[in-house]
């Protein structure tokens, strides 16, 4: 079985579901699956591999919480006791997702249901698709060939930090890793290499079963998911990005205070981003459009509202590599404090083409939901009316 813990997921799923139990329980959701390179030769050809999916989508559904989980869990700060509570009277429902083949060779994987009892299925259902993918298409995977890859990764770190334990990465590969053990191997590799915490040079991991069988720091705060459904929960449209802060702020009360920018550009975002939310908010993820644009543009953001950009945290997490996060880090070093995500990059670089795919919100409560980012390839909605209605909402130009 592909998965074998539901701590086999990335943090934000459960810092988003906490705010989901206490905030928004009656919410009823609906998850689209996407492949962005599906089409090109050989690459995404999912059909065959159905059945397979299927069965593991079935053992993930079979999994509980164990104490050891729930006790990590609970000793993480800003995790509320009646969450654990929840949790371990959870389960996941196979009735929730539908997984069907295509003519064209792709797949169509939908979960729909209500968002606290299926908040849980995006991370451990792209990791299953992924590792079924691969370990049919590549059964005898190129493992030393990985290996001199992430070797090389290493020693490019190193040498940019010169000691200093700078510049720190974490792992955020979870949803896009060629497979579980793979994963695993990585991670080991870079803690005994970078070391770990705030010595080292690895920050931690976004995954939180590696996290506690590893000894890492598990990393996350909101993802799309959660401002895209405020569009439909909140009090109107052009106030959801305010209401999803404020939500989260009235639930964390000042931590995990990273704002992630790119649900309707960075203009939209900085409108709304206001004098209290700079200094609510320990700073802003950045997941789109140019990065060193984007930095520069928060950095100057926070000075002109008189905060001082230095006492502020940048992270990096879109399709980042070592050489532009060894970019990013000495264009914006002294500047700001930063935080660099990596996924694909880390954890599926064996020298195969990998799968660019997703697992996005499209409604909420019966209503369209979308993110119009600053990367136009990033954009998922079934309801072109509504994205029209969108842009308008957040004068968001139609080249977004």
């Amino acid at each position: 079985m592909i998965i074998t813990s539901l701590l086999d997921t990335d943090l934000y799923k459960f810092t988003m579901m906490q705010v989901v139990l206490h905030q928004f329980p009656g919410a009823e959701v609906e998850y689209r699956f996407k492949c962005r390179n599906a089409g090109a030769p050989g690459i995404g050809d999912l059909a065959p591999f159905v059945s397979e999916i299927r069965e593991e989508i079935r053992g993930l559904c079979s999994l509980h919480f164990q104490d050891t989980e729930l006790a990590f869990l609970k000793a993480m700060r800003f995790i509320k006791s009646d969450f654990v509570d929840f949790l371990g009277l959870f389960r996941l429902n196979e009735k929730y997702v539908s997984v069907t083949a295509l003519p064209s060779g792709e797949i169509e994987v939908s979960i729909k249901g209500p968002w606290l009892h299926t908040i849980l299925f995006e991370i451990p259902v792209l990791a299953i698709i992924n590792e079924v993918y691969f370990r049919n298409t590549q059964q005898q995977p190129d493992v030393t060939e990985g290996r001199q890859r992430l070797d090389t990764k290493i020693k490019q770190l190193q040498a940019a930090g010169h000691g200093q334990g700078e510049p720190k990465i974490a792992d955020y590969g979870t949803r896009r890793r060629f497979g579980r053990v793979w994963h695993e191997e990585v991670l080991r590799t870079l803690t005994t290499r970078l070391g770990a915490g705030a010595a080292g040079q690895l920050a931690g991991t976004s995954n939180v079963l590696l996290a506690m069988k590893l000894g890492l720091t598990p990393l996350g705060t909101m993802a799309h998911e959660y401002l895209q459904a405020c569009q439909a929960i909140g009090p109107r449209l052009r106030d959801s990005q305010v209401f999803g802060f404020e939500s989260w702020a009235k639930e964390y009360r000042g931590d995990l205070g990273i704002a992630l920018s790119d649900v309707y550009g960075m203009s939209a975002f900085l409108r709304d981003f206001d004098l209290y939310f700079c200094k609510l908010f320990d700073g802003s993820r950045h997941d789109s459009g140019d990065p060193f644009e984007w930095g520069e543009r928060m950095l100057a953001h926070y000075a002109k509202n008189r905060v001082d950009p230095q006492t502020k945290t940048l992270i990096f997490s879109d399709a980042l590599t070592i050489p532009r996060t060894i970019e990013l880090y000495r264009r914006f070093k002294g500047r700001c404090q930063l935080a660099f995500g990596i996924g694909t990059n880390l954890t599926n670089d064996l020298g195969y083409e990998p799968l660019q795919i997703v697992i996005k919100m499209v409604r909420c409560n019966g209503q369209p939901v979308a993110k119009l980012s600053d990367t136009p390839s990033k954009n998922m909605c079934e309801d072109e009316k509504y994205l029209a209605y969108l842009r308008q909402v957040f004068e968001i130009p139609t080249t977004a």
